[in-house]
């Protein structure tokens, strides 16, 4: 049978589907169902609103916290922002090796981001970076991979400066000016005095090294520049540098030269607080003075030395502190996730058990219907088999012998005597009673008004001159109350009961009786028989198809006989 095939493939798909979410449960994916964008926007503001107020480590704090909750993809230009604040902050602490942490980590997030001008700007603070930390070739691969990027001249421009810085600091003074040298004819460098002065310094400073005369020239116009421009921090570390190149030019020409611009070097870096300078400042004072000035001078350089490593020491245990706790705080935040996740999983799960469940039922109470209308067809088909059959041994058995007896009877008699006459109408009487009654036997049921008259008449039909047929309480049931399939099977229930007693019971009398009673239909039969031996298949004289017929209406059927004390027959049909 195709159908319970397609049952069993369809239970066998749900039941592999229920095992991979039940297997997917153990995997729980935390979902980004919870972002929230208010709480990212407040950590964010204060973290740009400290950095601007050059309050690094509460601009630290507030920008960790926004990295621990934003989505980089869905806030990509505050993530960068976030990132480049919490560098910065580390770098300006000296934590150099905790803001390399935090470049690589920002690079690994924007890496499949189509954002030339962020990875550009993040390749360059990593070489900065390195820089700080006298990693020289390491900063000249970052800074080089930067000019890879699809960025604007000016900031590639940029690139090429620093990478001539690089070769500077490396003592490689020729390279330097080979590389800076041709800046100078550029658009954007003329245009830019930042740019210009830097470029300026540089080879002044690598000229001055290489015993070119032209040094000077170039390090007093890069002052100029620098001394012209807005007071601000990039400004302000350009004079420095300024005031250190010259400081080392005049160290050997003119000492007083070089002493007031180390002076001027050390009041520069004092005013825009930059420890690292100010130590070194005071190194060149202490290397020229003498008496009490280099006592001073001295004092002030342990001082500061001392509390710039405290700072430092400092700034990097309250980075450390901070990563650490933050850290914690998410993990025990995904902790919550994880369990929130697990327990939406698990109710899930049991909804589609639930609903695996109802698909099951629903599909074998589908497969028993199916299988009842299938049974009920073969059944049809057995029954409408049965009765051809019993039709046609009726007419073999009955209505054949009876016809030709009569025919026979006809040739052999002479018709024209009256009792012979009497006798042919009396057999052909017989033959029509007979034939109507296997038309009644199987005919189709009147169920409408007209039921009551014709049960009575099928009734009646199977009393003679040896049978006589008694009715009690038929007129008394009010049948427009009871449905049709009940009309059908009491009528058809009482004609194979006579059916049956014409046959083998050899009774004369019957007694058929109807009574109403707590919305109950009480149906007894009653005939003065040989009766049934109970020990025999009483399949053979149809009275388990009786039963059956009121067994399928809700009814119940009870049968009593014993041999020559004829057939008791008491049913009970709701009504």
């Amino acid at each position: 049978m195709i159908f319970p095939k397609i049952i069993f493939k369809t239970i066998a798909v749900l039941l592999l589907l229920l095992t991979f979410s039940c297997h997917k449960k153990e995997e729980v994916v935390l979902k980004d169902s919870t972002y929230n964008t208010k709480q990212v926007n407040q950590y964010y503001k204060l973290a740009n609103e400290y950095y601007d107020n050059s309050k690094y480590d509460s601009a630290f704090y507030y920008a960790n916290k926004t990295k621990l909750i934003i989505n980089p993809e869905k806030e990509f230009t505050k993530y960068t922002t976030t990132m480049f604040i919490l560098v910065t902050s580390q770098q300006l602490q000296g934590d150099y090796s905790g803001a390399e942490s935090t470049i690589v980590e920002t690079l690994s997030n924007i890496e499949k981001v189509k954002n030339e001008r962020q990875k550009y700007k993040f390749h360059t603070m990593l070489a900065y970076n390195h820089t700080c930390q006298a990693n020289f070739n390491e900063a000249l691969f970052y800074y080089k991979k930067a000019l890879s990027f699809n960025v604007s001249k000016k900031r590639k421009l940029l690139s090429v400066i620093n990478i001539g810085n690089i070769y500077k600091q490396q003592k490689k003074y020729k390279k330097a000016i080979e590389i800076l040298l041709p800046l100078l004819d550029e658009k954007e460098i003329k245009q830019n005095r930042y740019y210009l002065s830097g470029i300026l310094n540089d080879l002044g400073y690598c000229y001055f090294k290489i015993g070119n005369l032209n040094a000077i020239a170039f390090l007093n116009k890069s002052l100029k520049l620098s001394s012209n421009m807005d007071a601000t921090a990039d400004d302000d570390y350009d004079l420095t540098t300024n005031y250190y190149n010259l400081y080392e030019y005049y160290l050997k020409k003119d000492q007083k030269k070089a002493v007031r611009y180390a002076n001027l070097y050390y009041q520069k870096a004092t005013e825009y607080n930059n420890p690292g300078d100010r130590l070194l400042a005071l190194s060149f004072l202490i290397k020229n003075s003498t008496g009490k000035e280099l006592k001073n001078y001295s004092l002030n350089y342990i001082h500061l030395n001392d509390s710039i490593t405290k700072v430092r020491q400092k700034a990097k245990n309250y980075f450390a502190k901070l990563k650490y706790d933050s850290k914690k705080e998410k993990e025990e935040n995904q902790k919550l996730k994880a369990e929130k996740e697990l327990q939406e999983e698990l109710e899930k799960n049991k909804n589609i058990v639930i609903t695996f469940t109802i698909v099951i039922i629903l599909i074998i109470s589908g497969f028993i219907y199916y299988y009842l209308i299938e049974k009920n067809k073969k059944e049809k088909l057995q029954t409408a088999y049965n009765t051809e059959i019993r039709i046609s041994k009726k007419l073999h058995d009955e209505l054949a012998n009876d016809i030709f007896q009569t025919i026979n009877f006809a040739e052999t008699n002479d018709l024209s005597s009256t009792n012979n006459t009497e006798k042919l109408l009396e057999n052909l009487d017989h033959i029509y009673s007979t034939t109507r009654n296997i038309s009644r036997e199987n005919s189709l049921v009147e169920t409408g008004n007209l039921f009551e008259e014709y049960l009575k008449d099928m009734i009646y039909s199977f009393k003679n001159h040896s049978i006589n047929v008694i009715i009690n309480g038929l007129e008394n049931i009010d049948w427009s109350n009871i449905n049709n399939l009940k009309k059908i099977t009491i009528y058809r229930v009482l004609q194979e009961s006579l059916i049956n007693m014409k046959k083998h019971s050899k009774s004369n009398l019957v007694i058929i009786s109807f009574k109403e009673q707590e919305n109950k239909l009480l149906l007894n039969y009653f005939d003065n028989g040989i009766g049934i031996n109970l020990e025999e298949n009483i399949k053979k004289n149809g009275l388990q198809n009786a039963e059956n017929r009121i067994t399928a209406i809700n009814g119940n059927f009870n049968f009593d006989s014993e041999p020559n004390k004829g057939v008791k027959i008491n049913m009970i049909i709701p009504i």
